[in-house]
């Protein structure tokens, strides 16, 4: 149970794999869909998250994705 958590404000509250977005009920049904562990893990597992941002995304919305951890580049910043 310490790999899974429930909050109310991601995925209405579904129980989810810790630290992603990843729904429980999601994976299970990969597994019974036969896609293996390995196949999960290669297709959701990732070490970081990098966004580039542009002209048509607000600077909040940067600010935002950067509080939540988020490596954001934003091209307005680099000229």
């Amino acid at each position: 149970m310490e790999r899974i958590t429930v909050d109310p404000k991601i995925l209405g509250g579904k129980p989810i794999i810790k630290g992603t977005r990843l729904s429980v009920e999601f994976i299970l049904n990969l597994l019974a869909s036969n896609v293996s562990e390995e196949e999960i893990l290669e297709d959701y597992q990732h070490d970081e998250l990098r966004i580039l941002t542009d002209e048509n995304v607000s600077p909040k919305v940067a600010a935002f994705l950067r509080n939540s951890r988020i490596d954001v580049l934003d091209t307005k910043e680099q000229g």
